[in-house]
C-alpha cells in the first residue's frame, strides 16, 4: 500500500474534527442536525448551523447520548455531509480511514460502524481507534515517554486513562459523568431561575459558557470578591446576547451604568462564572456522587504498578473542550501537586489544541511504518465477517 494521505475522522460527540493528513489542521463540525424556529422546514446539518438567519431556540438531533452512538440516521446524515462536497469530500477506494470511538464501546455499536463503512462507503482499509490512544501517541512520539495519563474532558463524560508503554492500563480508567453538555444544561437553569428564562436556548447558553466562564483558583475566595458591590467586583461582567442582525455571537462586557443602558439584551453574570467549571472538579455539587479530576487522576495512577507512578505524574496531559476554560489546567495541576508525595515531580501539559488534539496523533499514526497492521482491510472483513469488528487493536 502506497496511499499519500489518509482520512482522519475525530467522531466526538458534540464536534467532529475531520481532514487529511496531508492538511494543517482539521475542520470542526458540529455532529448533529439542528432545526429552528425561524426556519421551520429546513434542517441544518453539521455546519450549515453557519448559514442559519436566527439561532435561537435551535432543537438538537444528537447521534451520541450519553457519550454512546446510537442514533445512527443522525450520524449516517452527517457524515454524508462531512464526506460531500460541500464540507470534506474523499473517496474511500484510495484512502485509508482512522475513525475514534468511545472508549467501552458496545460490540452492536463496533458491528454497525465497521458494516456501514465498508458496505455503504466502500472503506478499502479502516481503523477504529479510541481518542485517547491517539491523544496517547501524539503526546508520546513528542516526549518519548514510557508512561502517560490521558484527561480526556469532553461534551459527555471526562475520562482518566493511564497508559503504561503505549498501552492502557484498564485497572486505571476512571470516568466521571460531567463534561460540556452537564456544564451548559446547569447554566441554563441557573440562568432560567435567576434572570431570564432560557431552557430552549442550549446553543446560545452554549457560546454564553465558552465566552464567560473560568476555573477558580481558590472557590472561596472568588465567593467572597463576588459578593461585593461596586468596583470591588471583579468577576461581574454583563454578557451581551446576539440579536441575529447586528451581533452573530454575543459577547462579555463590563457592567454598564444604568444611566448608561444600551439597547443589547444582557445576561448579568456573577458566580456563575466559576461555579459552572468546578461541577468538573466537585460533581456532587449537582448530586453526582462522584470525585473530581484532580483526585480521579490522583485513582488511576494509584491503581497502577508502584514503578509507574513517578512516571505517570510527570506525564498528565489534558484535552477536549473543557480543558479550555482559563485556568483549567493550573487548578489541575495545584490539586495534584497537594495530592502526590513531596518526592515526586508532578508535570501537566494542556493540548496546544485541546480539540484537535487526538486527530493530529492521527498525523503521527499514519506516518508509522506498523499504520497498516493496525488497519482491517475489506478483503479481510469480507473474509471473516462481523467477527473481526470485535479484534481489538493496541497499539
Amino acid at each position: 500500500m502506497s496511499e499519500t494521505s489518509c482520512y482522519i475522522l475525530d467522531n466526538g460527540g458534540y464536534t467532529a474534527k475531520v481532514g487529511f493528513s496531508t492538511t494543517n489542521e482539521p475542520k470542526i463540525v458540529p455532529n448533529c442536525i439542528m432545526k429552528a424556529k425561524s426556519e421551520r422546514r429546513r434542517p441544518f446539518i453539521a455546519s450549515q448551523i453557519d448559514e442559519c438567519r436566527d439561532a435561537s431556540g435551535l432543537f438538537y438531533i444528537l447521534p451520541f447520548q450519553k457519550g454512546f452512538l446510537i442514533n445512527w440516521d443522525t450520524q449516517k446524515t452527517v457524515w454524508d455531509f462531512i464526506f460531500s462536497k460541500e464540507c470534506c469530500p474523499v473517496n474511500f477506494s484510495e484512502a485509508p480511514l482512522i475513525i475514534t470511538e468511545p472508549l467501552f464501546n458496545f460490540s452492536s455499536i463496533q458491528e454497525a460502524m465497521t458494516e456501514i463503512f465498508f458496505e455503504e462507503y466502500e472503506c478499502q482499509s479502516l481503523l477504529r481507534i479510541n481518542a485517547t490512544d491517539l491523544a496517547e501517541y501524539h503526546y508520546r512520539k513528542l516526549n518519548s515517554n514510557e508512561s502517560t495519563v490521558v484527561v480526556d474532558s469532553g461534551y459527555s463524560f471526562t475520562y482518566i486513562v493511564p497508559y503504561i508503554k503505549g498501552k492502557k492500563y484498564k485497572d486505571g480508567i476512571r470516568r466521571i459523568d460531567v463534561g460540556g453538555k452537564v456544564l451548559t444544561n446547569h447554566l441554563k437553569e441557573i440562568i432560567s431561575y435567576r434572570q431570564l428564562n432560557v431552557m430552549d436556548e442550549t446553543y446560545v447558553i452554549n457560546q454564553v459558557k465558552e465566552d464567560s466562564c473560568f476555573v477558580s483558583q481558590d472557590f472561596m475566595a472568588d465567593m467572597e470578591i463576588a459578593k461585593t458591590r461596586g468596583s470591588e467586583n471583579t468577576i461581574v461582567k454583563d454578557y451581551v446576547l446576539p440579536d441575529y442582525t447586528t451581533i452573530r455571537r454575543g459577547y462579555l462586557r463590563d457592567v454598564v451604568k444604568p444611566d448608561e443602558d444600551l439597547e443589547q439584551q444582557t445576561l448579568r453574570l456573577n458566580n456563575e462564572r466559576f461555579s459552572i467549571p468546578e461541577l468538573l472538579f466537585r460533581p456532587s455539587d449537582v448530586g453526582i456522587p462522584q470525585m473530581g479530576i484532580p483526585e480521579a487522576i490522583m485513582e488511576a495512577i494509584g491503581a497502577c504498578p508502584e514503578e509507574n507512578k513517578e512516571s505517570l505524574l510527570e506525564n498528565i496531559v489534558l484535552y477536549g473542550g473543557c480543558t479550555l476554560f482559563p485556568g483549567f489546567r493550573d487548578r489541575v495541576y495545584n490539586e495534584v501537586r497537594a495530592f502526590a508525595l513531596d518526592h515526586y515531580d508532578v508535570n501537566v501539559t494542556l493540548a496546544d489544541n485541546p480539540l484537535t488534539y487526538p486527530w493530529e496523533g492521527g498525523k503521527f499514526l499514519f506516518k508509522d511504518p506498523e499504520f497498516y497492521s493496525f488497519c482491517m482491510t475489506k478483503e479481510e472483513y469480507e473474509e471473516e465477517g462481523k467477527a473481526l469488528a470485535f479484534e481489538r487493536f493496541d497499539i
